[in-house]
């Protein structure tokens, strides 16, 4: 049973939008407009076939709210987090399906019930049960991946606005329900992370895709530590694209639902209405944090995390450990290297070459091949072994036993991803629930400058600092955060030119 909420009407639409009497057609308009594809989506009965209930499923974990234009997904597992699993999945992804093909629904929103999760992540520990069941459990744990990719793909490039409401614990699956959404909110209370090296898997929901669009090195160590990000911290280093207090969530959902585009405007249009709608509700970033993945930290990740092997990333991390080392990191550097020596070996080195190598995946291609390497995964030793140790066990019986068992007993040389990045015969290739693809994200402008937007601009023409700042905070229309973080941009990455107040580049 599908639960349906018809919200009561809200007075008092603002001049600037249309009567909700003009309704636009976007069948003639997709939202992604650089998405290569021409293939019909899977039909109706295609769909029902392939998302039908099965035994077990849960009534009710997932909520479907309408309101006007505004079409909501409440994630409704609060006493676990709102974590992801087979059942939620059947749900969401026929209705997204459904939505897509009416012109009633112009905006979805994404939220989790409860105060403390948007979403955990995917029942990993589920799944670790079910594989110690033999090749039978195996084998629905790699459908349930398939299911959970083909959700990813289609949230990727679905031709409606999505908007996510991060509000809470996102990680792991909640991040590939997000991430690949023109429009993340983030809250205070929003921890963010890609945990899964702790657990023997390797970062997946299409993290392949979006971890090595970070800039610098910052995406590789994401991947590599399972860093948290908390607060403004996840706004500022772009996983989300704004940053709001959480009790202005339920106005903007209401604000957002009252937005009807007229039939002539472009989608930039469209997707400009929705982005200055959200910025009607920031109230400013908090004055006395300051940017934890910026400054001498940041530097220190791009020059450790740069390199394509583990054992050289181990070296520099060392290096820059060592008393009196002139990074001024050291402490960070400790840390780091204790969190890295905790992960499972086989999945730190999976997942750089992973880094490495989706830099160049399209996004269509990123799941299929994820699929295929979480297909790998689920018949290892690692992940059922760290699952249990640290989600089953809850630590009980002691550290998960990885094997190998440290990155001390990996051979020089020795290629233990190899065979993770090679398809599985008895696995077929995942086939999407539609043909669109791209190499970048279409619409991929609504956060905050960063070191590309940065370096662009300056090499465009003669800025010197205050103006370049100047110059983004007008383009971005006083986004909040926005002199913050170019201020970073231009302290780590930029120098004055001789002679003149302009900025440059600093060479590579």
């Amino acid at each position: 049973m599908l639960v349906s909420k018809s919200i009561a009407s809200r007075a008092g639409l603002a001049s600037a939008f249309a009567s909700r009497s003009c309704r636009p057609s976007f069948a003639a308009m997709p939202l992604r407009a650089k998405v290569l594809g021409q293939q019909a989506p899977i039909s109706t009965q295609a769909a029902a076939e392939l998302f039908k209930p099965v035994e077990g499923d849960e009534p009710e974990d997932v909520l479907f709210n309408s309101l006007y234009n505004l079409r909501s997904v409440e994630l409704n597992r609060p006493a676990k987090y709102n974590a992801l699993n087979g059942s939620m999945i059947r749900k969401i992804a026929p209705r997204l399906l459904e939505w897509e093909r009416s012109d009633m629904a112009n905006v979805i929103v994404i939220k989790g019930s409860g105060e403390k999760a948007f979403c955990a992540g995917g029942d990993v520990a589920a799944l670790a049960k079910q594989n110690a069941e033999g090749p039978e459990g195996i084998k629905k744990s790699i459908d349930y991946f398939g299911l959970e990719y083909k959700l990813n793909h289609l949230i990727s490039t679905y031709t409606r606005p999505y908007v996510a409401f991060l509000d809470g614990v996102t990680m792991g699956g909640g991040v590939g329900l997000s991430i690949h959404a023109p429009f993340r909110i983030a809250t205070e209370r929003t921890v963010f992370a890609m945990p899964e090296t702790k657990i023997g898997f390797f970062p997946d929901v299409g993290a392949s895709f979006f971890l090595p669009r970070m800039p610098g090195q910052v995406g590789t160590y994401l991947g590599l530590t399972s860093a948290l990000l908390k607060g403004v911290q996840v706004y500022y280093a772009g996983i989300a694209t704004h940053y709001l207090h959480s009790s202005s969530l339920p106005a903007l959902e209401s604000r957002l639902a009252e937005l009807t585009p007229r039939d002539y405007w472009t989608i930039e249009q469209r997707l400009s209405v929705i982005n200055d709608t959200i910025e009607e509700f920031s109230t400013g970033v908090p004055y006395d944090e300051k940017i934890e993945i910026g400054g001498k930290i940041r530097l220190a990740i791009d020059r450790c995390f740069k390199y394509d092997k583990i054992d050289e990333i181990i070296a520099a991390l060392k290096e820059e450990a060592a008393e009196g080392a002139k990074g001024g990191v050291s402490g960070w550097a400790k840390n780091t290297l204790e969190e890295l020596t905790q992960r499972s070996p086989t999945s730190l080195h999976v997942t750089l070459r992973q880094m490495r190598l989706g830099k160049s995946w399209g996004i269509a291609h990123t799941f299929k091949r994820e699929h295929q390497m979480a297909a790998k995964f689920m018949k290892s030793h690692d992940f059922n072994e760290g699952v249990t140790a640290l989600l089953i066990d809850k630590g009980v019986n002691g550290p998960a036993k990885w094997k190998p068992a440290s990155l001390d007993e990996i051979p020089p040389g020795a290629n233990i991803s190899e065979d993770y990045f090679r398809n599985d015969p008895e696995v077929p290739v995942l086939e999407l629930l539609n043909d669109r693809s791209y190499t970048q994200y279409p619409y991929n402008k609504f956060g905050l400058p960063n070191d590309y937007d940065v370096k662009e601009a300056i090499e465009k023409g003669n800025f010197t600092r205050e103006k370049l700042i100047d110059h983004f905070v007008e383009t971005r229309r006083g986004k909040q955060g926005v002199q913050e973080a170019v201020s970073d941009v231009l302290d780590r990455m930029a120098v004055r030119s001789k002679g003149t107040d302009h900025v440059q580049w600093k060479k590579e």
